[in-house]
């Protein structure tokens, strides 16, 4: 194998890698790993991945994020989380993974998504319902929906790389 091609070939493993492990932070890794998979395509000339290969990584992604999106939610709202509740907690994740980025290495954007999330859902229906015990509620479902997610996209992640590397390799 050429020098050229071996390095090619690591940084599409790499990258690859980096959207399976960028979903715990809850970015939009199966997008990453489609983009990777369509760019090697084009550079080889769709010689090993085809596009009903690509189609079928197309469509695990769009299902892998959106039922990401929406387990987040529905935990909010099975355990009585108000629309203010469920919008505060995907902003409240999102400003907690952006807030504790710097803490443990770039690690504690994953607790800073979870408990962001937590927070966000708790501050939503504090402030409606004016009472702890729902507040705490909602903010517990956030938290669940949220891992159910990320558990989701992370397993469908794996599939969209085990597909890639056995039309690469078989």
């Amino acid at each position: 194998m050429p020098l050229l091609e071996a390095v090619g070939l690591t940084i599409f493993v790499v990258v690859l890698l980096i959207g399976v492990f960028s979903i715990i932070f809850g970015l939009p890794g199966t997008l990453l790993i489609l983009g990777d998979v369509v760019v090697y395509s084009l550079i080889t000339g769709f010689e090993k991945i085809g596009f009903k290969i690509i189609l079928v990584l197309i469509f695990i992604s769009l299902l892998a994020e959106a039922v990401d999106f929406l387990m987040g939610i529905a935990g909010a709202r099975k355990y009585g989380s108000s629309k203010t509740g469920v919008v505060l907690s995907i902003i409240g994740g999102i400003i907690g993974a952006v807030i504790m980025v710097p803490t443990l290495l770039g690690l504690g954007a994953i607790i800073g998504a979870f408990l962001g999330g937590f927070a966000g859902a708790f501050l939503g229906e504090y402030l409606e319902k004016q009472r702890l015990e729902p507040a705490l509620r909602a903010g517990y479902g956030a938290l669940i929906g949220r891992l159910a997610g990320v558990l989701f996209k992370g397993s469908l992640s794996i599939v969209m790389v085990v597909i890639t590397m056995s039309a690469i390799y078989f």
